[in-house]
């Protein structure tokens, strides 16, 4: 059944794009695998769908590493230590609480326990007991309490209700353990939108990011969500909070693609205009978005959240050696938005990845003509 919903998605998408491919100057002619015409990713280096990886944006080998030690010994130590060694106020501390939560969240679901079975992520309740005053189990904690009530129950319910509160507890818990650390608040921001906080409530919660870490994107993309229309907030509040987001940006900051994650959060679920894409609204969000990758740090963990992004507006409008142009910088890993909200986020790549290379090909370009 689930191989079924990727066909119907794969469908859908296909309906949705297939318009951007029949421009009369620059048609794009989609052939079967294998023929002479074919347009194939693995000749600019790309990996094979098979082998994209699923779990992070971008790569972090320090992480990989820990996480394999971790699962297969089911011995915490070393993510204490790896999130001990990492700086409390950057993006990246925040993505490896998240993988961690999300691992023993992952573990759980497939094996829950039963008659003598150790449940999944039993290493994360050893960390909680035998180190409770450490500062990166607690908020690990309450991450996974949080991914928990998202996968396991319906917003709304008891159910839901009841993990989130639990996850609320633990959100103060770990900022008691950490006064100076913003992730515990960040987390919080997801159970914010989760319980409904009134505004008020929320803006008090968000004054304590801005007091702790101004400049995080991770916690700017987190509370977008409380702001969008699906939410509690609206388009205009959303779009109103991105755009002055970008407008304080640091330089060199990843703040100034604010705008484009607010205009994907609210895109219409079909949209069969490709006109759209090149509307002033999104050009000006994808030029923000594409300024502020190239004014970036090299090692900003952050980038490859931008990135991703911009190849799903970048091939929609049709501009496919700038969407080449990220997917070289990208490709391997594919943990990150929009291709996390598929059922199969590498299938979902892979077929804007093949639009984009065969747009570029239809356009004069090849491999020897894509810069490295």
């Amino acid at each position: 059944m689930e191989i079924l919903w990727v066909l119907i998605a794969l469908v859908m998408l296909g309906f949705v794009l297939l318009p951007v491919l029949r421009r009369r100057r620059s048609a794009v002619g989609l052939v079967p695998a294998g023929h002479p015409d074919a347009a194939d990713p693995e000749n600019y280096g790309f990996a094979r769908e098979e082998e994209l990886d699923i779990r992070m944006p971008g790569p972090d080998q320090d992480l990989l590493d820990v996480l394999d030690l971790v699962q297969r010994t089911q011995d915490y130590r070393g993510a204490k230590q790896l999130l001990a060694g990492t700086e409390a106020e950057g993006e990246r501390r925040w993505q490896r609480v998240q993988a961690f939560a999300g691992a023993a969240s992952l573990e759980l679901r497939q094996r829950p326990g039963g008659v003598g079975e150790t449940p999944g992520g039993q290493w994360l309740r050893v960390w909680r007991a035998e180190a409770p005053k450490d500062a990166g189990g607690a908020a690990v904690h309450a991450e996974f309490l949080v991914q928990q009530a998202w996968r396991t129950a319906t917003p709304g319910t008891d159910e839901f209700r009841i993990i989130m509160e639990e996850a609320k507890a633990a959100c103060g818990e770990a900022a008691l353990l950490a006064p100076g650390d913003p992730i515990p608040y960040i987390i919080e921001l997801s159970v914010a939108r989760g319980l409904a906080y009134p505004r008020e409530d929320f803006e008090q919660l968000w004054l304590k990011i801005l007091d702790r870490a101004p400049a995080h994107m991770g916690a700017h993309l987190a509370a977008l969500h409380y702001w969008c229309e699906k939410w509690h907030g609206s388009r205009d509040l959303a779009y109103s909070f991105a755009e002055a987001a970008a407008a304080r940006a640091p330089r060199g900051s990843l703040l100034a693609a604010m705008p484009l994650f607010a205009v994907f959060e609210h895109l219409p679920e079909v949209n069969l205009v490709s006109g759209f894409y090149q509307s002033e609204v999104v050009t000006k969000a994808v030029h923000g978005a594409l300024h502020a990758v190239h004014s970036a740090r090299p090692d900003d963990p952050m980038q490859a959240h931008v990135r991703h992004l911009l190849v799903l507006f970048l091939v929609r409008g049709e501009r496919w050696a700038e969407a080449m142009n990220q997917l070289i910088v990208i490709d391997g890993h594919v943990g990150a938005l929009p291709w996390t909200l598929s059922a199969d986020p590498a299938a979902e790549f892979a077929v804007y990845r093949a639009l984009a290379v065969a747009g570029y090909e239809a356009n004069g370009g090849s491999p020897a003509t894509l810069p490295h």
